[in-house]
């Protein structure tokens, strides 16, 4: 029996299921598929077998669900998903919430595609945990699910396109900082949501490379939230500095976050005496390198991790690959990756930013 024809089939029963569970209110599994042997019970796809030289799909719809759409981040990964998507004969639509901590809404956006039976899912958790039981059930109902630049747990998602080695960007961002400030004095941070995954595991990272000799005259001091709020991003650099008055560097691994705390830097008595650096867009910091109030910063090409992205979503869609580690695909430009442990997928690591080379790059 043609497996394409099964699969949509069983889609489309399953989304009935899915619709009527939704229109009820039921909290209750809207349908499971117990002739799918391949993603049975919502665990991840790498329980079955890769055929790298299968042909890739076409006609597929992929759904990009960015942490926030309209955020510049995004919107530059996503409109390279959706090339991507494009030049390989499949469509691309984007949803999501424009509140970067609104993780009901994302949930609830879940439920939407599933109905909508797209093929497959990219999303930027906002939570590790909160979209599981929505990103299972989409699962069940044969759509492939691929977190991009923030994950969920294992079990909730296919394949994890991570924007480089987890380890590398923590401790790099150290690094980066700890050359700036003369590997001496207080330091903090200012993160995005305490729940965000990938920032949690930055900082791990970062706190794990202090506890290196080379920095014992270093002391972190604080980690403050700006969930990702310009804003409230802007006053929590405000108070870090009323509180620490001694401080002598701010590492922010958020592109709001840091493009704020430059903002308040850059009209302050602190420009220049307290360094900044983290993750942040060329087009975001290009002023506050060019002015001195930020001497280097750091991050991967986003358009490239939305391409990646839509790649492993297809070539997991046409079963080129599972989610095992070890397994190779290409993803055309971008070349050939390898499937880590955990069924990640990294892209490369991290380029540095500074005023030799920022107007390089346009993003």
């Amino acid at each position: 029996m043609n497996r394409t024809v099964t699969v949509r089939t069983r889609r489309l029963t399953l989304a009935v299921a899915v619709a009527v569970a939704l229109a009820t209110a039921a909290t209750a599994c809207g349908g499971t598929t117990k002739s799918d042997t391949r993603k049975e019970d919502g665990k991840p796809a790498a329980v079955g077998t890769a055929d790298p030289n299968a042909p890739l799909k076409k006609g597929l719809t992929v759904a990009f669900l960015p942490k926030q759409v309209n955020n510049p981040y995004f919107t530059t990964a996503d409109a390279a998903g959706k090339k991507a998507l494009q030049e390989l004969g499949s469509a691309y639509k984007e949803a999501g919430t424009s509140s970067g901590t609104d993780t009901a809404g994302q949930v609830s956006y879940v439920n939407t595609l599933t109905q909508q039976q797209v093929d497959a899912i990219a999303v930027s958790a906002q939570d590790p945990g909160a979209l599981c039981t929505a990103l299972k059930q989409a699962m069940k109902n044969g759509v492939s699910v691929v977190t991009y630049d923030s994950d969920t747990k294992t079990d909730c998602r296919n394949i994890f396109v991570s924007q480089a080695s987890a380890e590398d960007l923590g401790r790099s961002q150290v690094q980066l900082l700890a050359k700036q400030i003369g590997n001496k004095g207080e330091i903090a941070i200012l993160s995005a949501a305490q729940t965000a995954t990938n920032q949690n595991t930055w900082i791990d990272y970062m706190k794990d490379e202090l506890k290196k000799p080379a920095y014992k005259d270093i002391k972190l001091v604080k980690t403050a939230y700006g969930d990702d709020d310009a804003q409230k991003s802007f006053q929590q650099t405000q108070g870090l500095l009323q509180e620490h008055p001694n401080l002598k560097g701010i590492i922010s691994p958020t592109t709001v976050g840091i493009k704020a705390a430059a903002q308040y830097l850059s009209g302050s008595k602190y420009k220049g005496k307290v360094e900044l650096t983290g993750l942040g867009t060329p087009n975001d910091m290009r002023a506050y390198v060019k002015n001195g109030t930020v001497n280097a910063f750091e991050l991967w090409d986003p358009a490239k991790l939305g391409a990646l992205a839509a790649h492993t979503a297809v070539a997991l869609e046409s079963g080129r690959i599972t989610g095992r580690e070890g397994e190779k695909f290409e993803a055309g430009e971008l070349g050939e990756f390898t499937i880590g442990k955990d069924s990640v997928v990294s892209l490369s690591t991290p380029t540095v930013f500074d005023k030799k080379n920022i107007d390089d790059f346009d993003f």
